[in-house]
């Protein structure tokens, strides 16, 4: 990046123009209205994507990566939340369930699956490191089946619903286990999650002053960010009930909603995975998924946990067969597919079949 290009005018507009607008939502209300607050809020997450990408050159990695995937869950949490508690009665049993699980399976098949075909098309094949994606794979194996799969096999409560000690027993296990990846990501073993090809890149490019980002650009980037990433959580909370009456319109179940809520949610992060994977940096891809789909449950679910219980809202976490068989089969595949160290185009194909069957049978159950 070349540093005059850091602060692009329109990365700090939009997100300013995005907040003038949320405001007027309150005095104008209409479709076209609508249209234009969609058309804000997804350039709203564009201007985050730019900003945290900024951050990333600054801190490094794996530290740009751990950064853009807690700026995601921060939005996450914020949307689930707001939505849980401006509802009434059973509305939103299971909205946590259906996001986090459309966060888990987007993320396995659909994001790690486009990274690895553009990657493949560009470049045939692309190297990671092992150490860490395995380290990254068998934490989130652990989480998934503690909070979409175990609640259905417990007996003190029914429906697929923890009881309150023992949803927050599993929030707090959670957060443990994010915590020491983030740990082992970080400090321990910061190596396992940079390839070596990457370390090359970065110290060429270093050595070459292309990625110099100023103390100043960090903190604007800094306060853009959270700007933007607070505009996107309020629109999208916004807008959600328009995506409801749209689900419901179409026929769609219910729990669309939750796939489009995170959907929208993951959209930054995706297209920071996307180009980097263009970039022949597989390695940020994977670092990049794995640590949203971490951050999702061991930050999301002990978030939500917490307020759930407050609040004495209801909420079931277990996942029904279907669904079960489907992150059965993706953990399965994804584990196989990057067990060499290497990608090829065929992973990436398998993984994407699997997400477009999970959005057929969502849509038609």
């Amino acid at each position: 990046m070349n540093q005059h290009k850091y602060l692009r005018y329109w990365m700090i507009v939009v997100p300013v123009l995005s907040w003038l607008f949320y405001f007027g939502s309150f005095i104008f209300s209409s479709g076209y209205y609508s249209i234009l607050l969609t058309a804000l809020l997804l350039g709203s997450v564009l201007t985050a994507v730019y900003h945290s990408e900024v951050l990333a050159h600054r801190l490094g990695e794996p530290f740009g990566t751990l950064l853009l995937a807690f700026a995601i869950t921060v939005i996450e949490v914020g949307l689930i939340i707001s939505i849980m508690l401006g509802a009434k009665g059973l509305e939103t049993i299971t909205l946590a369930r259906d996001t986090v699980f459309a966060a888990v399976m987007l993320i396995l098949n659909g994001i790690i699956g486009i990274c690895i075909v553009i990657g493949s098309i560009r470049y045939r094949e692309q190297s990671f490191t092992l150490k860490g994606v395995s380290t990254a794979l068998i934490t989130l194996t652990a989480v998934v089946v503690f909070v979409l799969i175990l609640p259905n096999y417990t007996v003190s409560h029914k429906g697929g619903e923890y009881t309150s000690f023992q949803l927050l027993f599993i929030a707090l296990l959670c957060l443990a286990l994010y915590l020491g990846f983030t740990m082992v990501q970080t400090i321990r073993h910061r190596s396992f999650f940079i390839s070596p090809s990457d370390k090359a890149k970065e110290k060429t490019m270093k050595d070459d002053g292309k990625i110099k980002v100023s103390r100043k650009n960090m903190y604007i980037s800094s306060f853009m960010l959270i700007v933007s990433l607070g505009v996107v959580v309020l629109m999208a909370k916004l807008l959600s009930k328009d995506v409801e009456y749209l689900v419901v319109a179409v026929g769609a179940p219910r729990s669309a909603v939750g796939v489009i809520i995170a959907g929208i949610v993951l959209l930054p992060e995706a297209l920071a995975a996307v180009r980097a994977a263009r970039n022949d940096r597989i390695q940020t891809s994977l670092n990049l998924a794995f640590g949203s789909a971490l951050a999702s449950i061991g930050l999301s679910i002990p978030a939500i946990a917490i307020i759930s219980v407050i609040s004495g809202i209801r909420m079931t976490l277990g996942i029904d067969i279907k669904s079960t068989v489907l992150l059965g089969l993706s953990l399965f595949i994804i584990t196989i597919s990057l067990a060499t160290g290497k990608t090829n185009i065929m992973q990436g194909f398998v993984l994407i079949g699997i997400f477009m069957i999970y959005l057929f049978i969502t849509i038609v159950p």
